[in-house]
């Protein structure tokens, strides 16, 4: 009998490919294993084997695998289950899945290897220039990979010159596949065994009298030996007898030591004994009591806490339960920013029971975590993480907390999958049948809304931990500033007058504006040009400290000009400001304070964001300049005031979501000030104070914004009460969009009639050369979601079945929040 597996390699093909295998790896091979399998014309890819049966394909004959890669499941069936469910909601392929979920340590790569063909004698006459240069370095070197010969002839496509090499069959070409994964060894030394007994001890120490330098080691590493009853690392060694490697390496060149290697992880908790849990004040104890009551009625509940009213404490008394349970949990966070200040607080009651999870964290550090949750070690009971964390190999989940749910950076817009977290968390505990904990001081509408249809349990914390008072809000109107002159640079006399007094009382001040750079225009003043990204419909922004003009869509470097391309006039001047001239204003109107910015391009190291906010706790920073990346409820005791450069740009961005968005943000940014027992106050400067939302801000006024909007959204149908897909069409031809866009909308509204809005071009309507069309599929709740889902692939085949339109680029994004 023939045995199959169907495997799942990481390519976006709607079909999984069957491999044939043999009947002894049919015993052996499992779900979740993976294998490495030829594909295509000289592919290898690593698979996922999804499933193990004897029918044959029926189209093709099934190919022989090339290897099996792993001893056990490196995923199990639940997680497979979740991809599954990812795919078919987010409209994606399995392979898209696998590729997000995995550590790329996992899926290895094949390289091509380039070597001599000694089969034969070569007339190196027939051989051009370049290709001599190669069969040069094939003389001394066995193999080359192929960017080696690129590198060699200083091109970047080698691939035409190894092409006629294989013609005059001077080279052969094979595929490798290599593992990606190394685990960290670290080197010990000890005694030889040789001198165990105490006569040959006497004597080896006898016989290093004469080499003093040898004779400190030995004893050095008696001394390390007897007092800390552990091995000893060769770096500890030479550190303590003040030795250098050379002296170490003739030791156990001569046998007198004998070297020898332990795996450790990469990430490891040092700190002492764990603290035990704070107490808990009268409204978190009721907080606490209410959530253990909703998770007897809904396996999802929202904790509506006002900002600094201890939430974190709250779930901490959760985790701590479903630990002492046996349970693992996952703590799920929008930004790595705010990993940073809870793997502190975590690690301080849980030890090294927690691990972390995000994308600054090298490829075998995450690999590492990824093995301890397998395993379900004692490594791995709580994982911190952003997004990515909720594709782990989980055993027993038991509770899934999700801080800051409104975020809108738990949505992934590209690559595939374009899934968001939240939702996916829900459903991953749903398939554990575990609970869902959603806590944020400013809900999104669609949680909030869930929670008023029942869907969702609701928990309320209104006061701010230790009675705290909320900030003082404070609106100023820039254009009134303007007309009486009592504007310095972006700076109102209010605000100016705050800092200094903030600043003169030894407290802390953050400047919040949502935008980097210098500023957003360059434009000259004599013909009006203003520099433009020559691949995308942007201007370039301006970052003083480089000196360079960027495109923040596509990365377009150019340095700042001088004179205007345009008409050579030497009179440009800038339009908009960003964090950059904030922090140069800053450092013009207070000389005397220390100023730090905090955005994209301080914080792109690994530890980017630890350096900002550590400086920031112990006080080395007086005035902080930042964008978002502030707002995430990070906590700082010493800040007392906060300013809001210009609240206007926010609300006039042209989204459905930008007023929800604006509320949500600056409140949190206000969350920000007076953590402690003084009064925090923040300055909101605009040129619309009377704007509903500013005054539902300067209140703290949700209920008011959620029925203002809710109204809107059922007015104008859009989520929560639709559900919606947007569809976007891209390709480098204006006039193929176009004619696309137009099929594409055509055939939508024949399904879907009036419930399609576009094809419209988005307001950067050209990124990466790219032209890009819109189509918006609204969804009413009746309507089944995945019907309409089926008629829209239907409609995608079709598009792709019509020859002028295969090049064009279709994006599927459902639920594009």
């Amino acid at each position: 009998m023939s045995h199959f597996i169907d495997v799942i390699i990481p390519v976006p093909l709607q079909r999984l490919f069957t491999y044939s295998i043999t009947a002894a790896e049919a015993d052996f091979l499992k779900i979740g294993m993976r294998v490495s399998v030829p594909f295509g014309k000289s592919k290898i890819y690593t698979g996922i084997v999804f499933k193990i049966h004897n029918e044959a394909p029926g189209v093709y004959e099934a190919k022989d695998i090339h290897q099996i890669l792993d001893d056990t499941p490196i995923i199990n069936e639940t997680q497979l289950q979740l991809w599954q469910w990812i795919a078919s909601y987010y409209l994606c392929t399995l392979g898209d899945v696998m590729r997000a979920a995995l550590p790329s340590a996992f899926i290895l790569e094949s390289e091509t290897i380039v070597s001599k063909n000694s089969q034969k004698d070569i007339d190196e006459s027939v051989l051009k220039d370049d290709e001599f240069l190669v069969y040069d370095a094939l003389q001394f070197q066995s193999s080359l990979k192929v960017h080696d010969i690129s590198n060699i002839l200083g091109v970047k496509n080698a691939l035409p010159i190894i092409k006629r090499l294989i013609e005059k069959e001077v080279i052969s070409v094979e595929e490798e596949v290599y593992e990606k994964y190394k685990p960290k060894l670290v080197r010990y030394v000890r005694l030889h065994n040789s001198y165990a007994s105490e006569v040959e001890l006497h004597q080896l120490l006898d016989d290093l009298s004469r080499a003093p330098k040898q004779h400190k080691v030995i004893m050095t590493l008696f001394s390390l030996s007897a007092t800390s009853k552990k091995p000893v690392k060769v770096t500890d060694l030479t550190k303590a007898s003040e030795a250098s490697s050379s002296i170490i390496k003739a030791l156990i060149d001569k046998g007198v030591l004998e070297e020898y290697y332990i795996q450790i992880d990469r990430v490891t908790y040092e700190g002492d004994e764990n603290e035990a849990t704070k107490r808990l004040n009268v409204h978190q104890e009721n907080a606490l009591k209410e959530i253990k009551e909703n998770f007897l009625k809904h396996s999802v509940v929202l904790l509506h806490g006002v900002t600094s009213s201890g939430k974190t404490e709250v779930y901490v008394k959760l985790i701590e339960a479903a630990i002492s349970r046996g349970e693992q949990v996952l703590y799920l966070l929008p930004e790595i920013a705010l990993t940073t200040q809870l793997i502190i607080r975590l690690q301080n009651y849980f030890g090294e029971q927690v691990s972390v999870y995000h994308s600054k964290y090298t490829v075998h550090e995450r690999v590492e975590v990824w093995n301890n949750v397998l395993n379900n070690s004692h490594k791995a009971q709580v994982v911190l993480g952003a997004r990515s964390s909720i594709f782990l190999p989980f055993n027993n989940l038991g509770l899934i907390i999700i801080d800051e749910e409104h975020e809108q950076s738990f949505k992934q817009f590209d690559p595939a999958p374009r899934y968001h977290a939240r939702d996916t968390a829900v459903v991953l505990a749903h398939m554990y049948q575990s609970k869902t904990l959603l806590g944020s001081a400013t809900p999104s509408l669609e949680s909030y809304f869930n929670a008023q249809q029942n869907k969702y349990g609701l928990v309320e914390l209104n006061t701010r931990y230790n009675n705290v008072i909320m900030p003082d809000m404070e609106l100023v109107d820039i254009k009134d500033k303007l007309k009486r002159k009592r504007m310095k640079g972006h700076f109102s006399d209010r605000l100016i007058e705050e800092m200094t007094e903030t600043l003169s009382e030894g407290y802390q001040v953050i400047l919040f504006q949502n935008r980097r750079g210098y500023s957003p225009i360059v434009e000259c003043n004599t013909c009006g040009h203003s520099p433009q990204c020559p691949n995308c419909d942007v201007s370039l922004t301006y970052h003083q400290y480089r000196n360079q003009l960027r495109c923040h869509y596509c990365g377009y470097i150019m340095a700042m000009q001088d004179n205007c391309l345009a008409c050579g006039s030497p009179e440009l001047d800038s339009k908009g400001f960003g964090t950059e001239q904030i922090e140069l204003e800053v450092k013009s109107l207070f000389p005397d304070y220390n100023v730090a910015r905090m955005d994209l391009d301080t914080t792109r190291g690994k530890y980017g964001y630890e350096k900002i906010i550590t400086a920031l706790e112990q006080q080395e920073i007086d005035i902080l300049v930042g964008t978002q990346m502030l707002t995430k409820g990070l906590d700082f005791r010493n800040v007392k005031l906060v300013g809001v450069m210009n609240a206007d740009n926010m609300l006039n961005f042209p989204d459905f979501r930008a007023h929800e968005r604006s509320f949500q943000l600056i409140l949190q940014v206000a969350g920000r000030a007076g953590r402690t027992d003084v009064r925090g106050k923040v300055l909101i400067q605009t040129y619309n104070p009377h704007h509903n939302i500013l005054q539902q801000v300067s209140t703290n006024d949700y209920m008011s914004m959620y029925m203002e909007q809710m109204d809107e959204r059922y007015n104008f149908k859009y989520p929560p009460v639709y559900k919606q897909i947007k569809i976007t069409l891209k390709h480098k031809d204006y006039q193929k969009t176009e004619q696309a866009s137009i099929w594409y909308g055509k055939s939508l509204r024949h399904v879907f009639g009036d419930y399609v809005l576009g094809p419209e071009s988005p307001p950067v309507a050209r990124i990466r050369n790219q032209y890009h069309k819109n189509l918006l599929v609204k969804i009413p709740k009746k309507q089944s979601l995945a019907k309409t889902k089926e008629a829209i692939i239907k409609i995608n085949n079709s598009f792709f079945s019509i020859k002028d339109f295969r090049s064009v680029r279709v994006v599927l994004n459902v639920d594009n929040f």
